[in-house]
């Protein structure tokens, strides 16, 4: 009729879509191409979160977890310079060899360590240019560390020509290493923690999304099956049978798969992980105590807390109680970093070393007794003998203590990276696995569904 609107083609294949689903055929073809795509989201969902968390898993074992341990090494490396700094310049012209190499070596590591962290400081997945939060201390401890090094020659050069502005120059290097470098250490290793903790939390997160669609898919397949029964009285659709087997097979695979990973990562984690952070932190607490040590000797009296006491013998005191708790006779590894690290560790492999840092500290600490009562004496010579001398020294029972927690940590990091590995294996063609079993499903319901359009023809 002249003036009769035409209908657009939306509408007419709108009523198109409406006549067939009033026929069996239309349905069937409806109901296959639903099926068809519901497995193809279940695959493209599983291999999706798979990825993602094989990847944050990745991270965790392979740029996380090394980088923490670097960040960990760089504060470790910076106090042991300072430390050994003070050492040396107790030694005055007699400072050995071996003190000078210790301590060039720290320093060397700290710098290689900086390097390599530096390269490291794009987050995944952060704009170009978005600096790490890590960026910013490693910045910092580069632009800090040549001031600190230079103090430092500054100190050995007076001390050497026995000048007592050396002393001066060795405190205030102490100082810039306490107020400014183990600070900026201090947040890059918690920065990196942090860091750790993020991927390891990616990595262990349920796939929900993936689960959902497959249960989804799972109950339309069932749903197909059980409509096609009713209208033809077959026991089985093989198809959507076959479609089903091979969707319900990525659903298991899935959910135990990612169970197994998450066991092994939360094993790494709360085990490994928190082992190496107390480890690092008694190894840290070691360092701070032996490097108050020898800066009472360096001080003599000249540093004093607001209730005129000895500043660096009361910080020794601290940090030995925060490595071992407080002084009695009594175990030692009741309370403090020690006890915790010999709790957390799972195996004799792990303990052993702790216990032989724990008797060590209760050396060390008799022989800082008698060296403070020398000292107070008024016996300077025996007090120094007492700290940096042979075995009988301060030092050596300092060593054995850093010694045994160093082994500590190379047993736990080994736990760790086996505990993450074994997780991690749990993903292994998961992704690809599911992407395949899919596909075979949605063929599989399709060609079900053909069977009974076949059927109309």
């Amino acid at each position: 009729m002249p003036g009769a609107r035409r209908r657009t083609a939306w509408a007419e294949g709108l009523d198109r879509l409406r006549a067939a689903a009033t026929t069996e055929p239309g349905r069937l073809r409806a109901i296959g191409a639903v099926l068809a795509l519901l497995v193809v989201v279940f695959g493209a969902a599983t291999a999706w979160q798979v990825s993602a968390r094989s990847a944050a898993a990745d991270d965790v074992v392979l740029r996380s977890q090394p980088l923490t341990a670097d960040a960990a090494s760089i504060y470790r490396s910076l106090a042991d310079a300072d430390t050994t700094a003070a050492a040396g310049f107790l030694a005055g012209g007699a400072e050995s060899e071996t003190t000078r190499k210790r301590y060039a070596a720290d320093l060397a590591t700290a710098s290689q360590l900086l390097v390599k962290a530096a390269a490291n400081t794009q987050m995944p997945g952060a704009q170009s240019g978005a600096a790490d939060p890590a960026g910013a201390q490693i910045a910092r401890l580069n632009q800090l560390l040549p001031r600190y090094a230079g103090l430092v020659e500054t100190a050995r050069t007076d001390n050497r020509q026995g000048l007592p502005l050396g002393g001066a120059y060795l405190r205030y290097a102490n100082e810039q290493m306490r107020t400014e470098l183990l600070p900026a250490a201090q947040a890059l290793y918690e920065a990196e923690t942090e860091r750790l903790t993020a991927d390891h939390e990616r990595a262990a997160a349920w796939p929900w999304w993936a689960l959902a669609a497959g249960g989804v898919a799972i109950g339309a397949l069932a749903w197909a099956q059980r409509r096609d029964r009713r209208r033809t009285n077959r026991v089985v659709n093989r198809g959507l049978l076959a479609a089903a087997v091979a969707s319900a097979a990525v659903l298991l695979w899935l959910a135990t798969g990612h169970a197994l990973a998450r066991a092994g990562l939360a094993d790494a984690y709360a085990h490994g992980a928190r082992s190496l952070e107390v480890l690092n932190t008694a190894r840290i607490d070691a360092l701070r105590a032996r490097g108050d040590e020898n800066l009472t000797l360096v001080a003599r009296g000249a540093v004093l807390t607001k209730d005129q006491k000895d500043f660096y013998e009361v910080d020794f005191q601290a940090g030995m109680a925060d490595l071992a708790g407080a002084a009695g006779p009594g175990p030692v590894a009741a309370a403090g970093e020690l006890g915790k690290a010999l709790a957390l560790a799972d195996d004799e492999a792990g303990r052993r070393p702790v216990r032989d840092a724990v008797a060590a500290v209760r050396e060390w600490r008799a022989r800082h007794a008698e060296a403070r009562s020398a000292d107070d004496r008024g016996d300077y010579e025996r007090a120094l003998a007492k700290v940096i001398g042979g075995d009988s020294a301060t030092g050596a029972s300092f060593d054995r203590v850093d010694t045994g927690l160093g082994r500590a940590l190379v047993h736990e990091q080994e736990r760790f990276r086996a505990a993450a590995d074994g997780g991690r294996a749990a993903f292994g063609g998961l992704a690809v696995g599911a992407g395949v079993l899919a596909a075979a499903a949605a063929a599989a319901a399709v060609l079900g569904i053909g069977r009974r359009l076949s059927e109309y023809r």
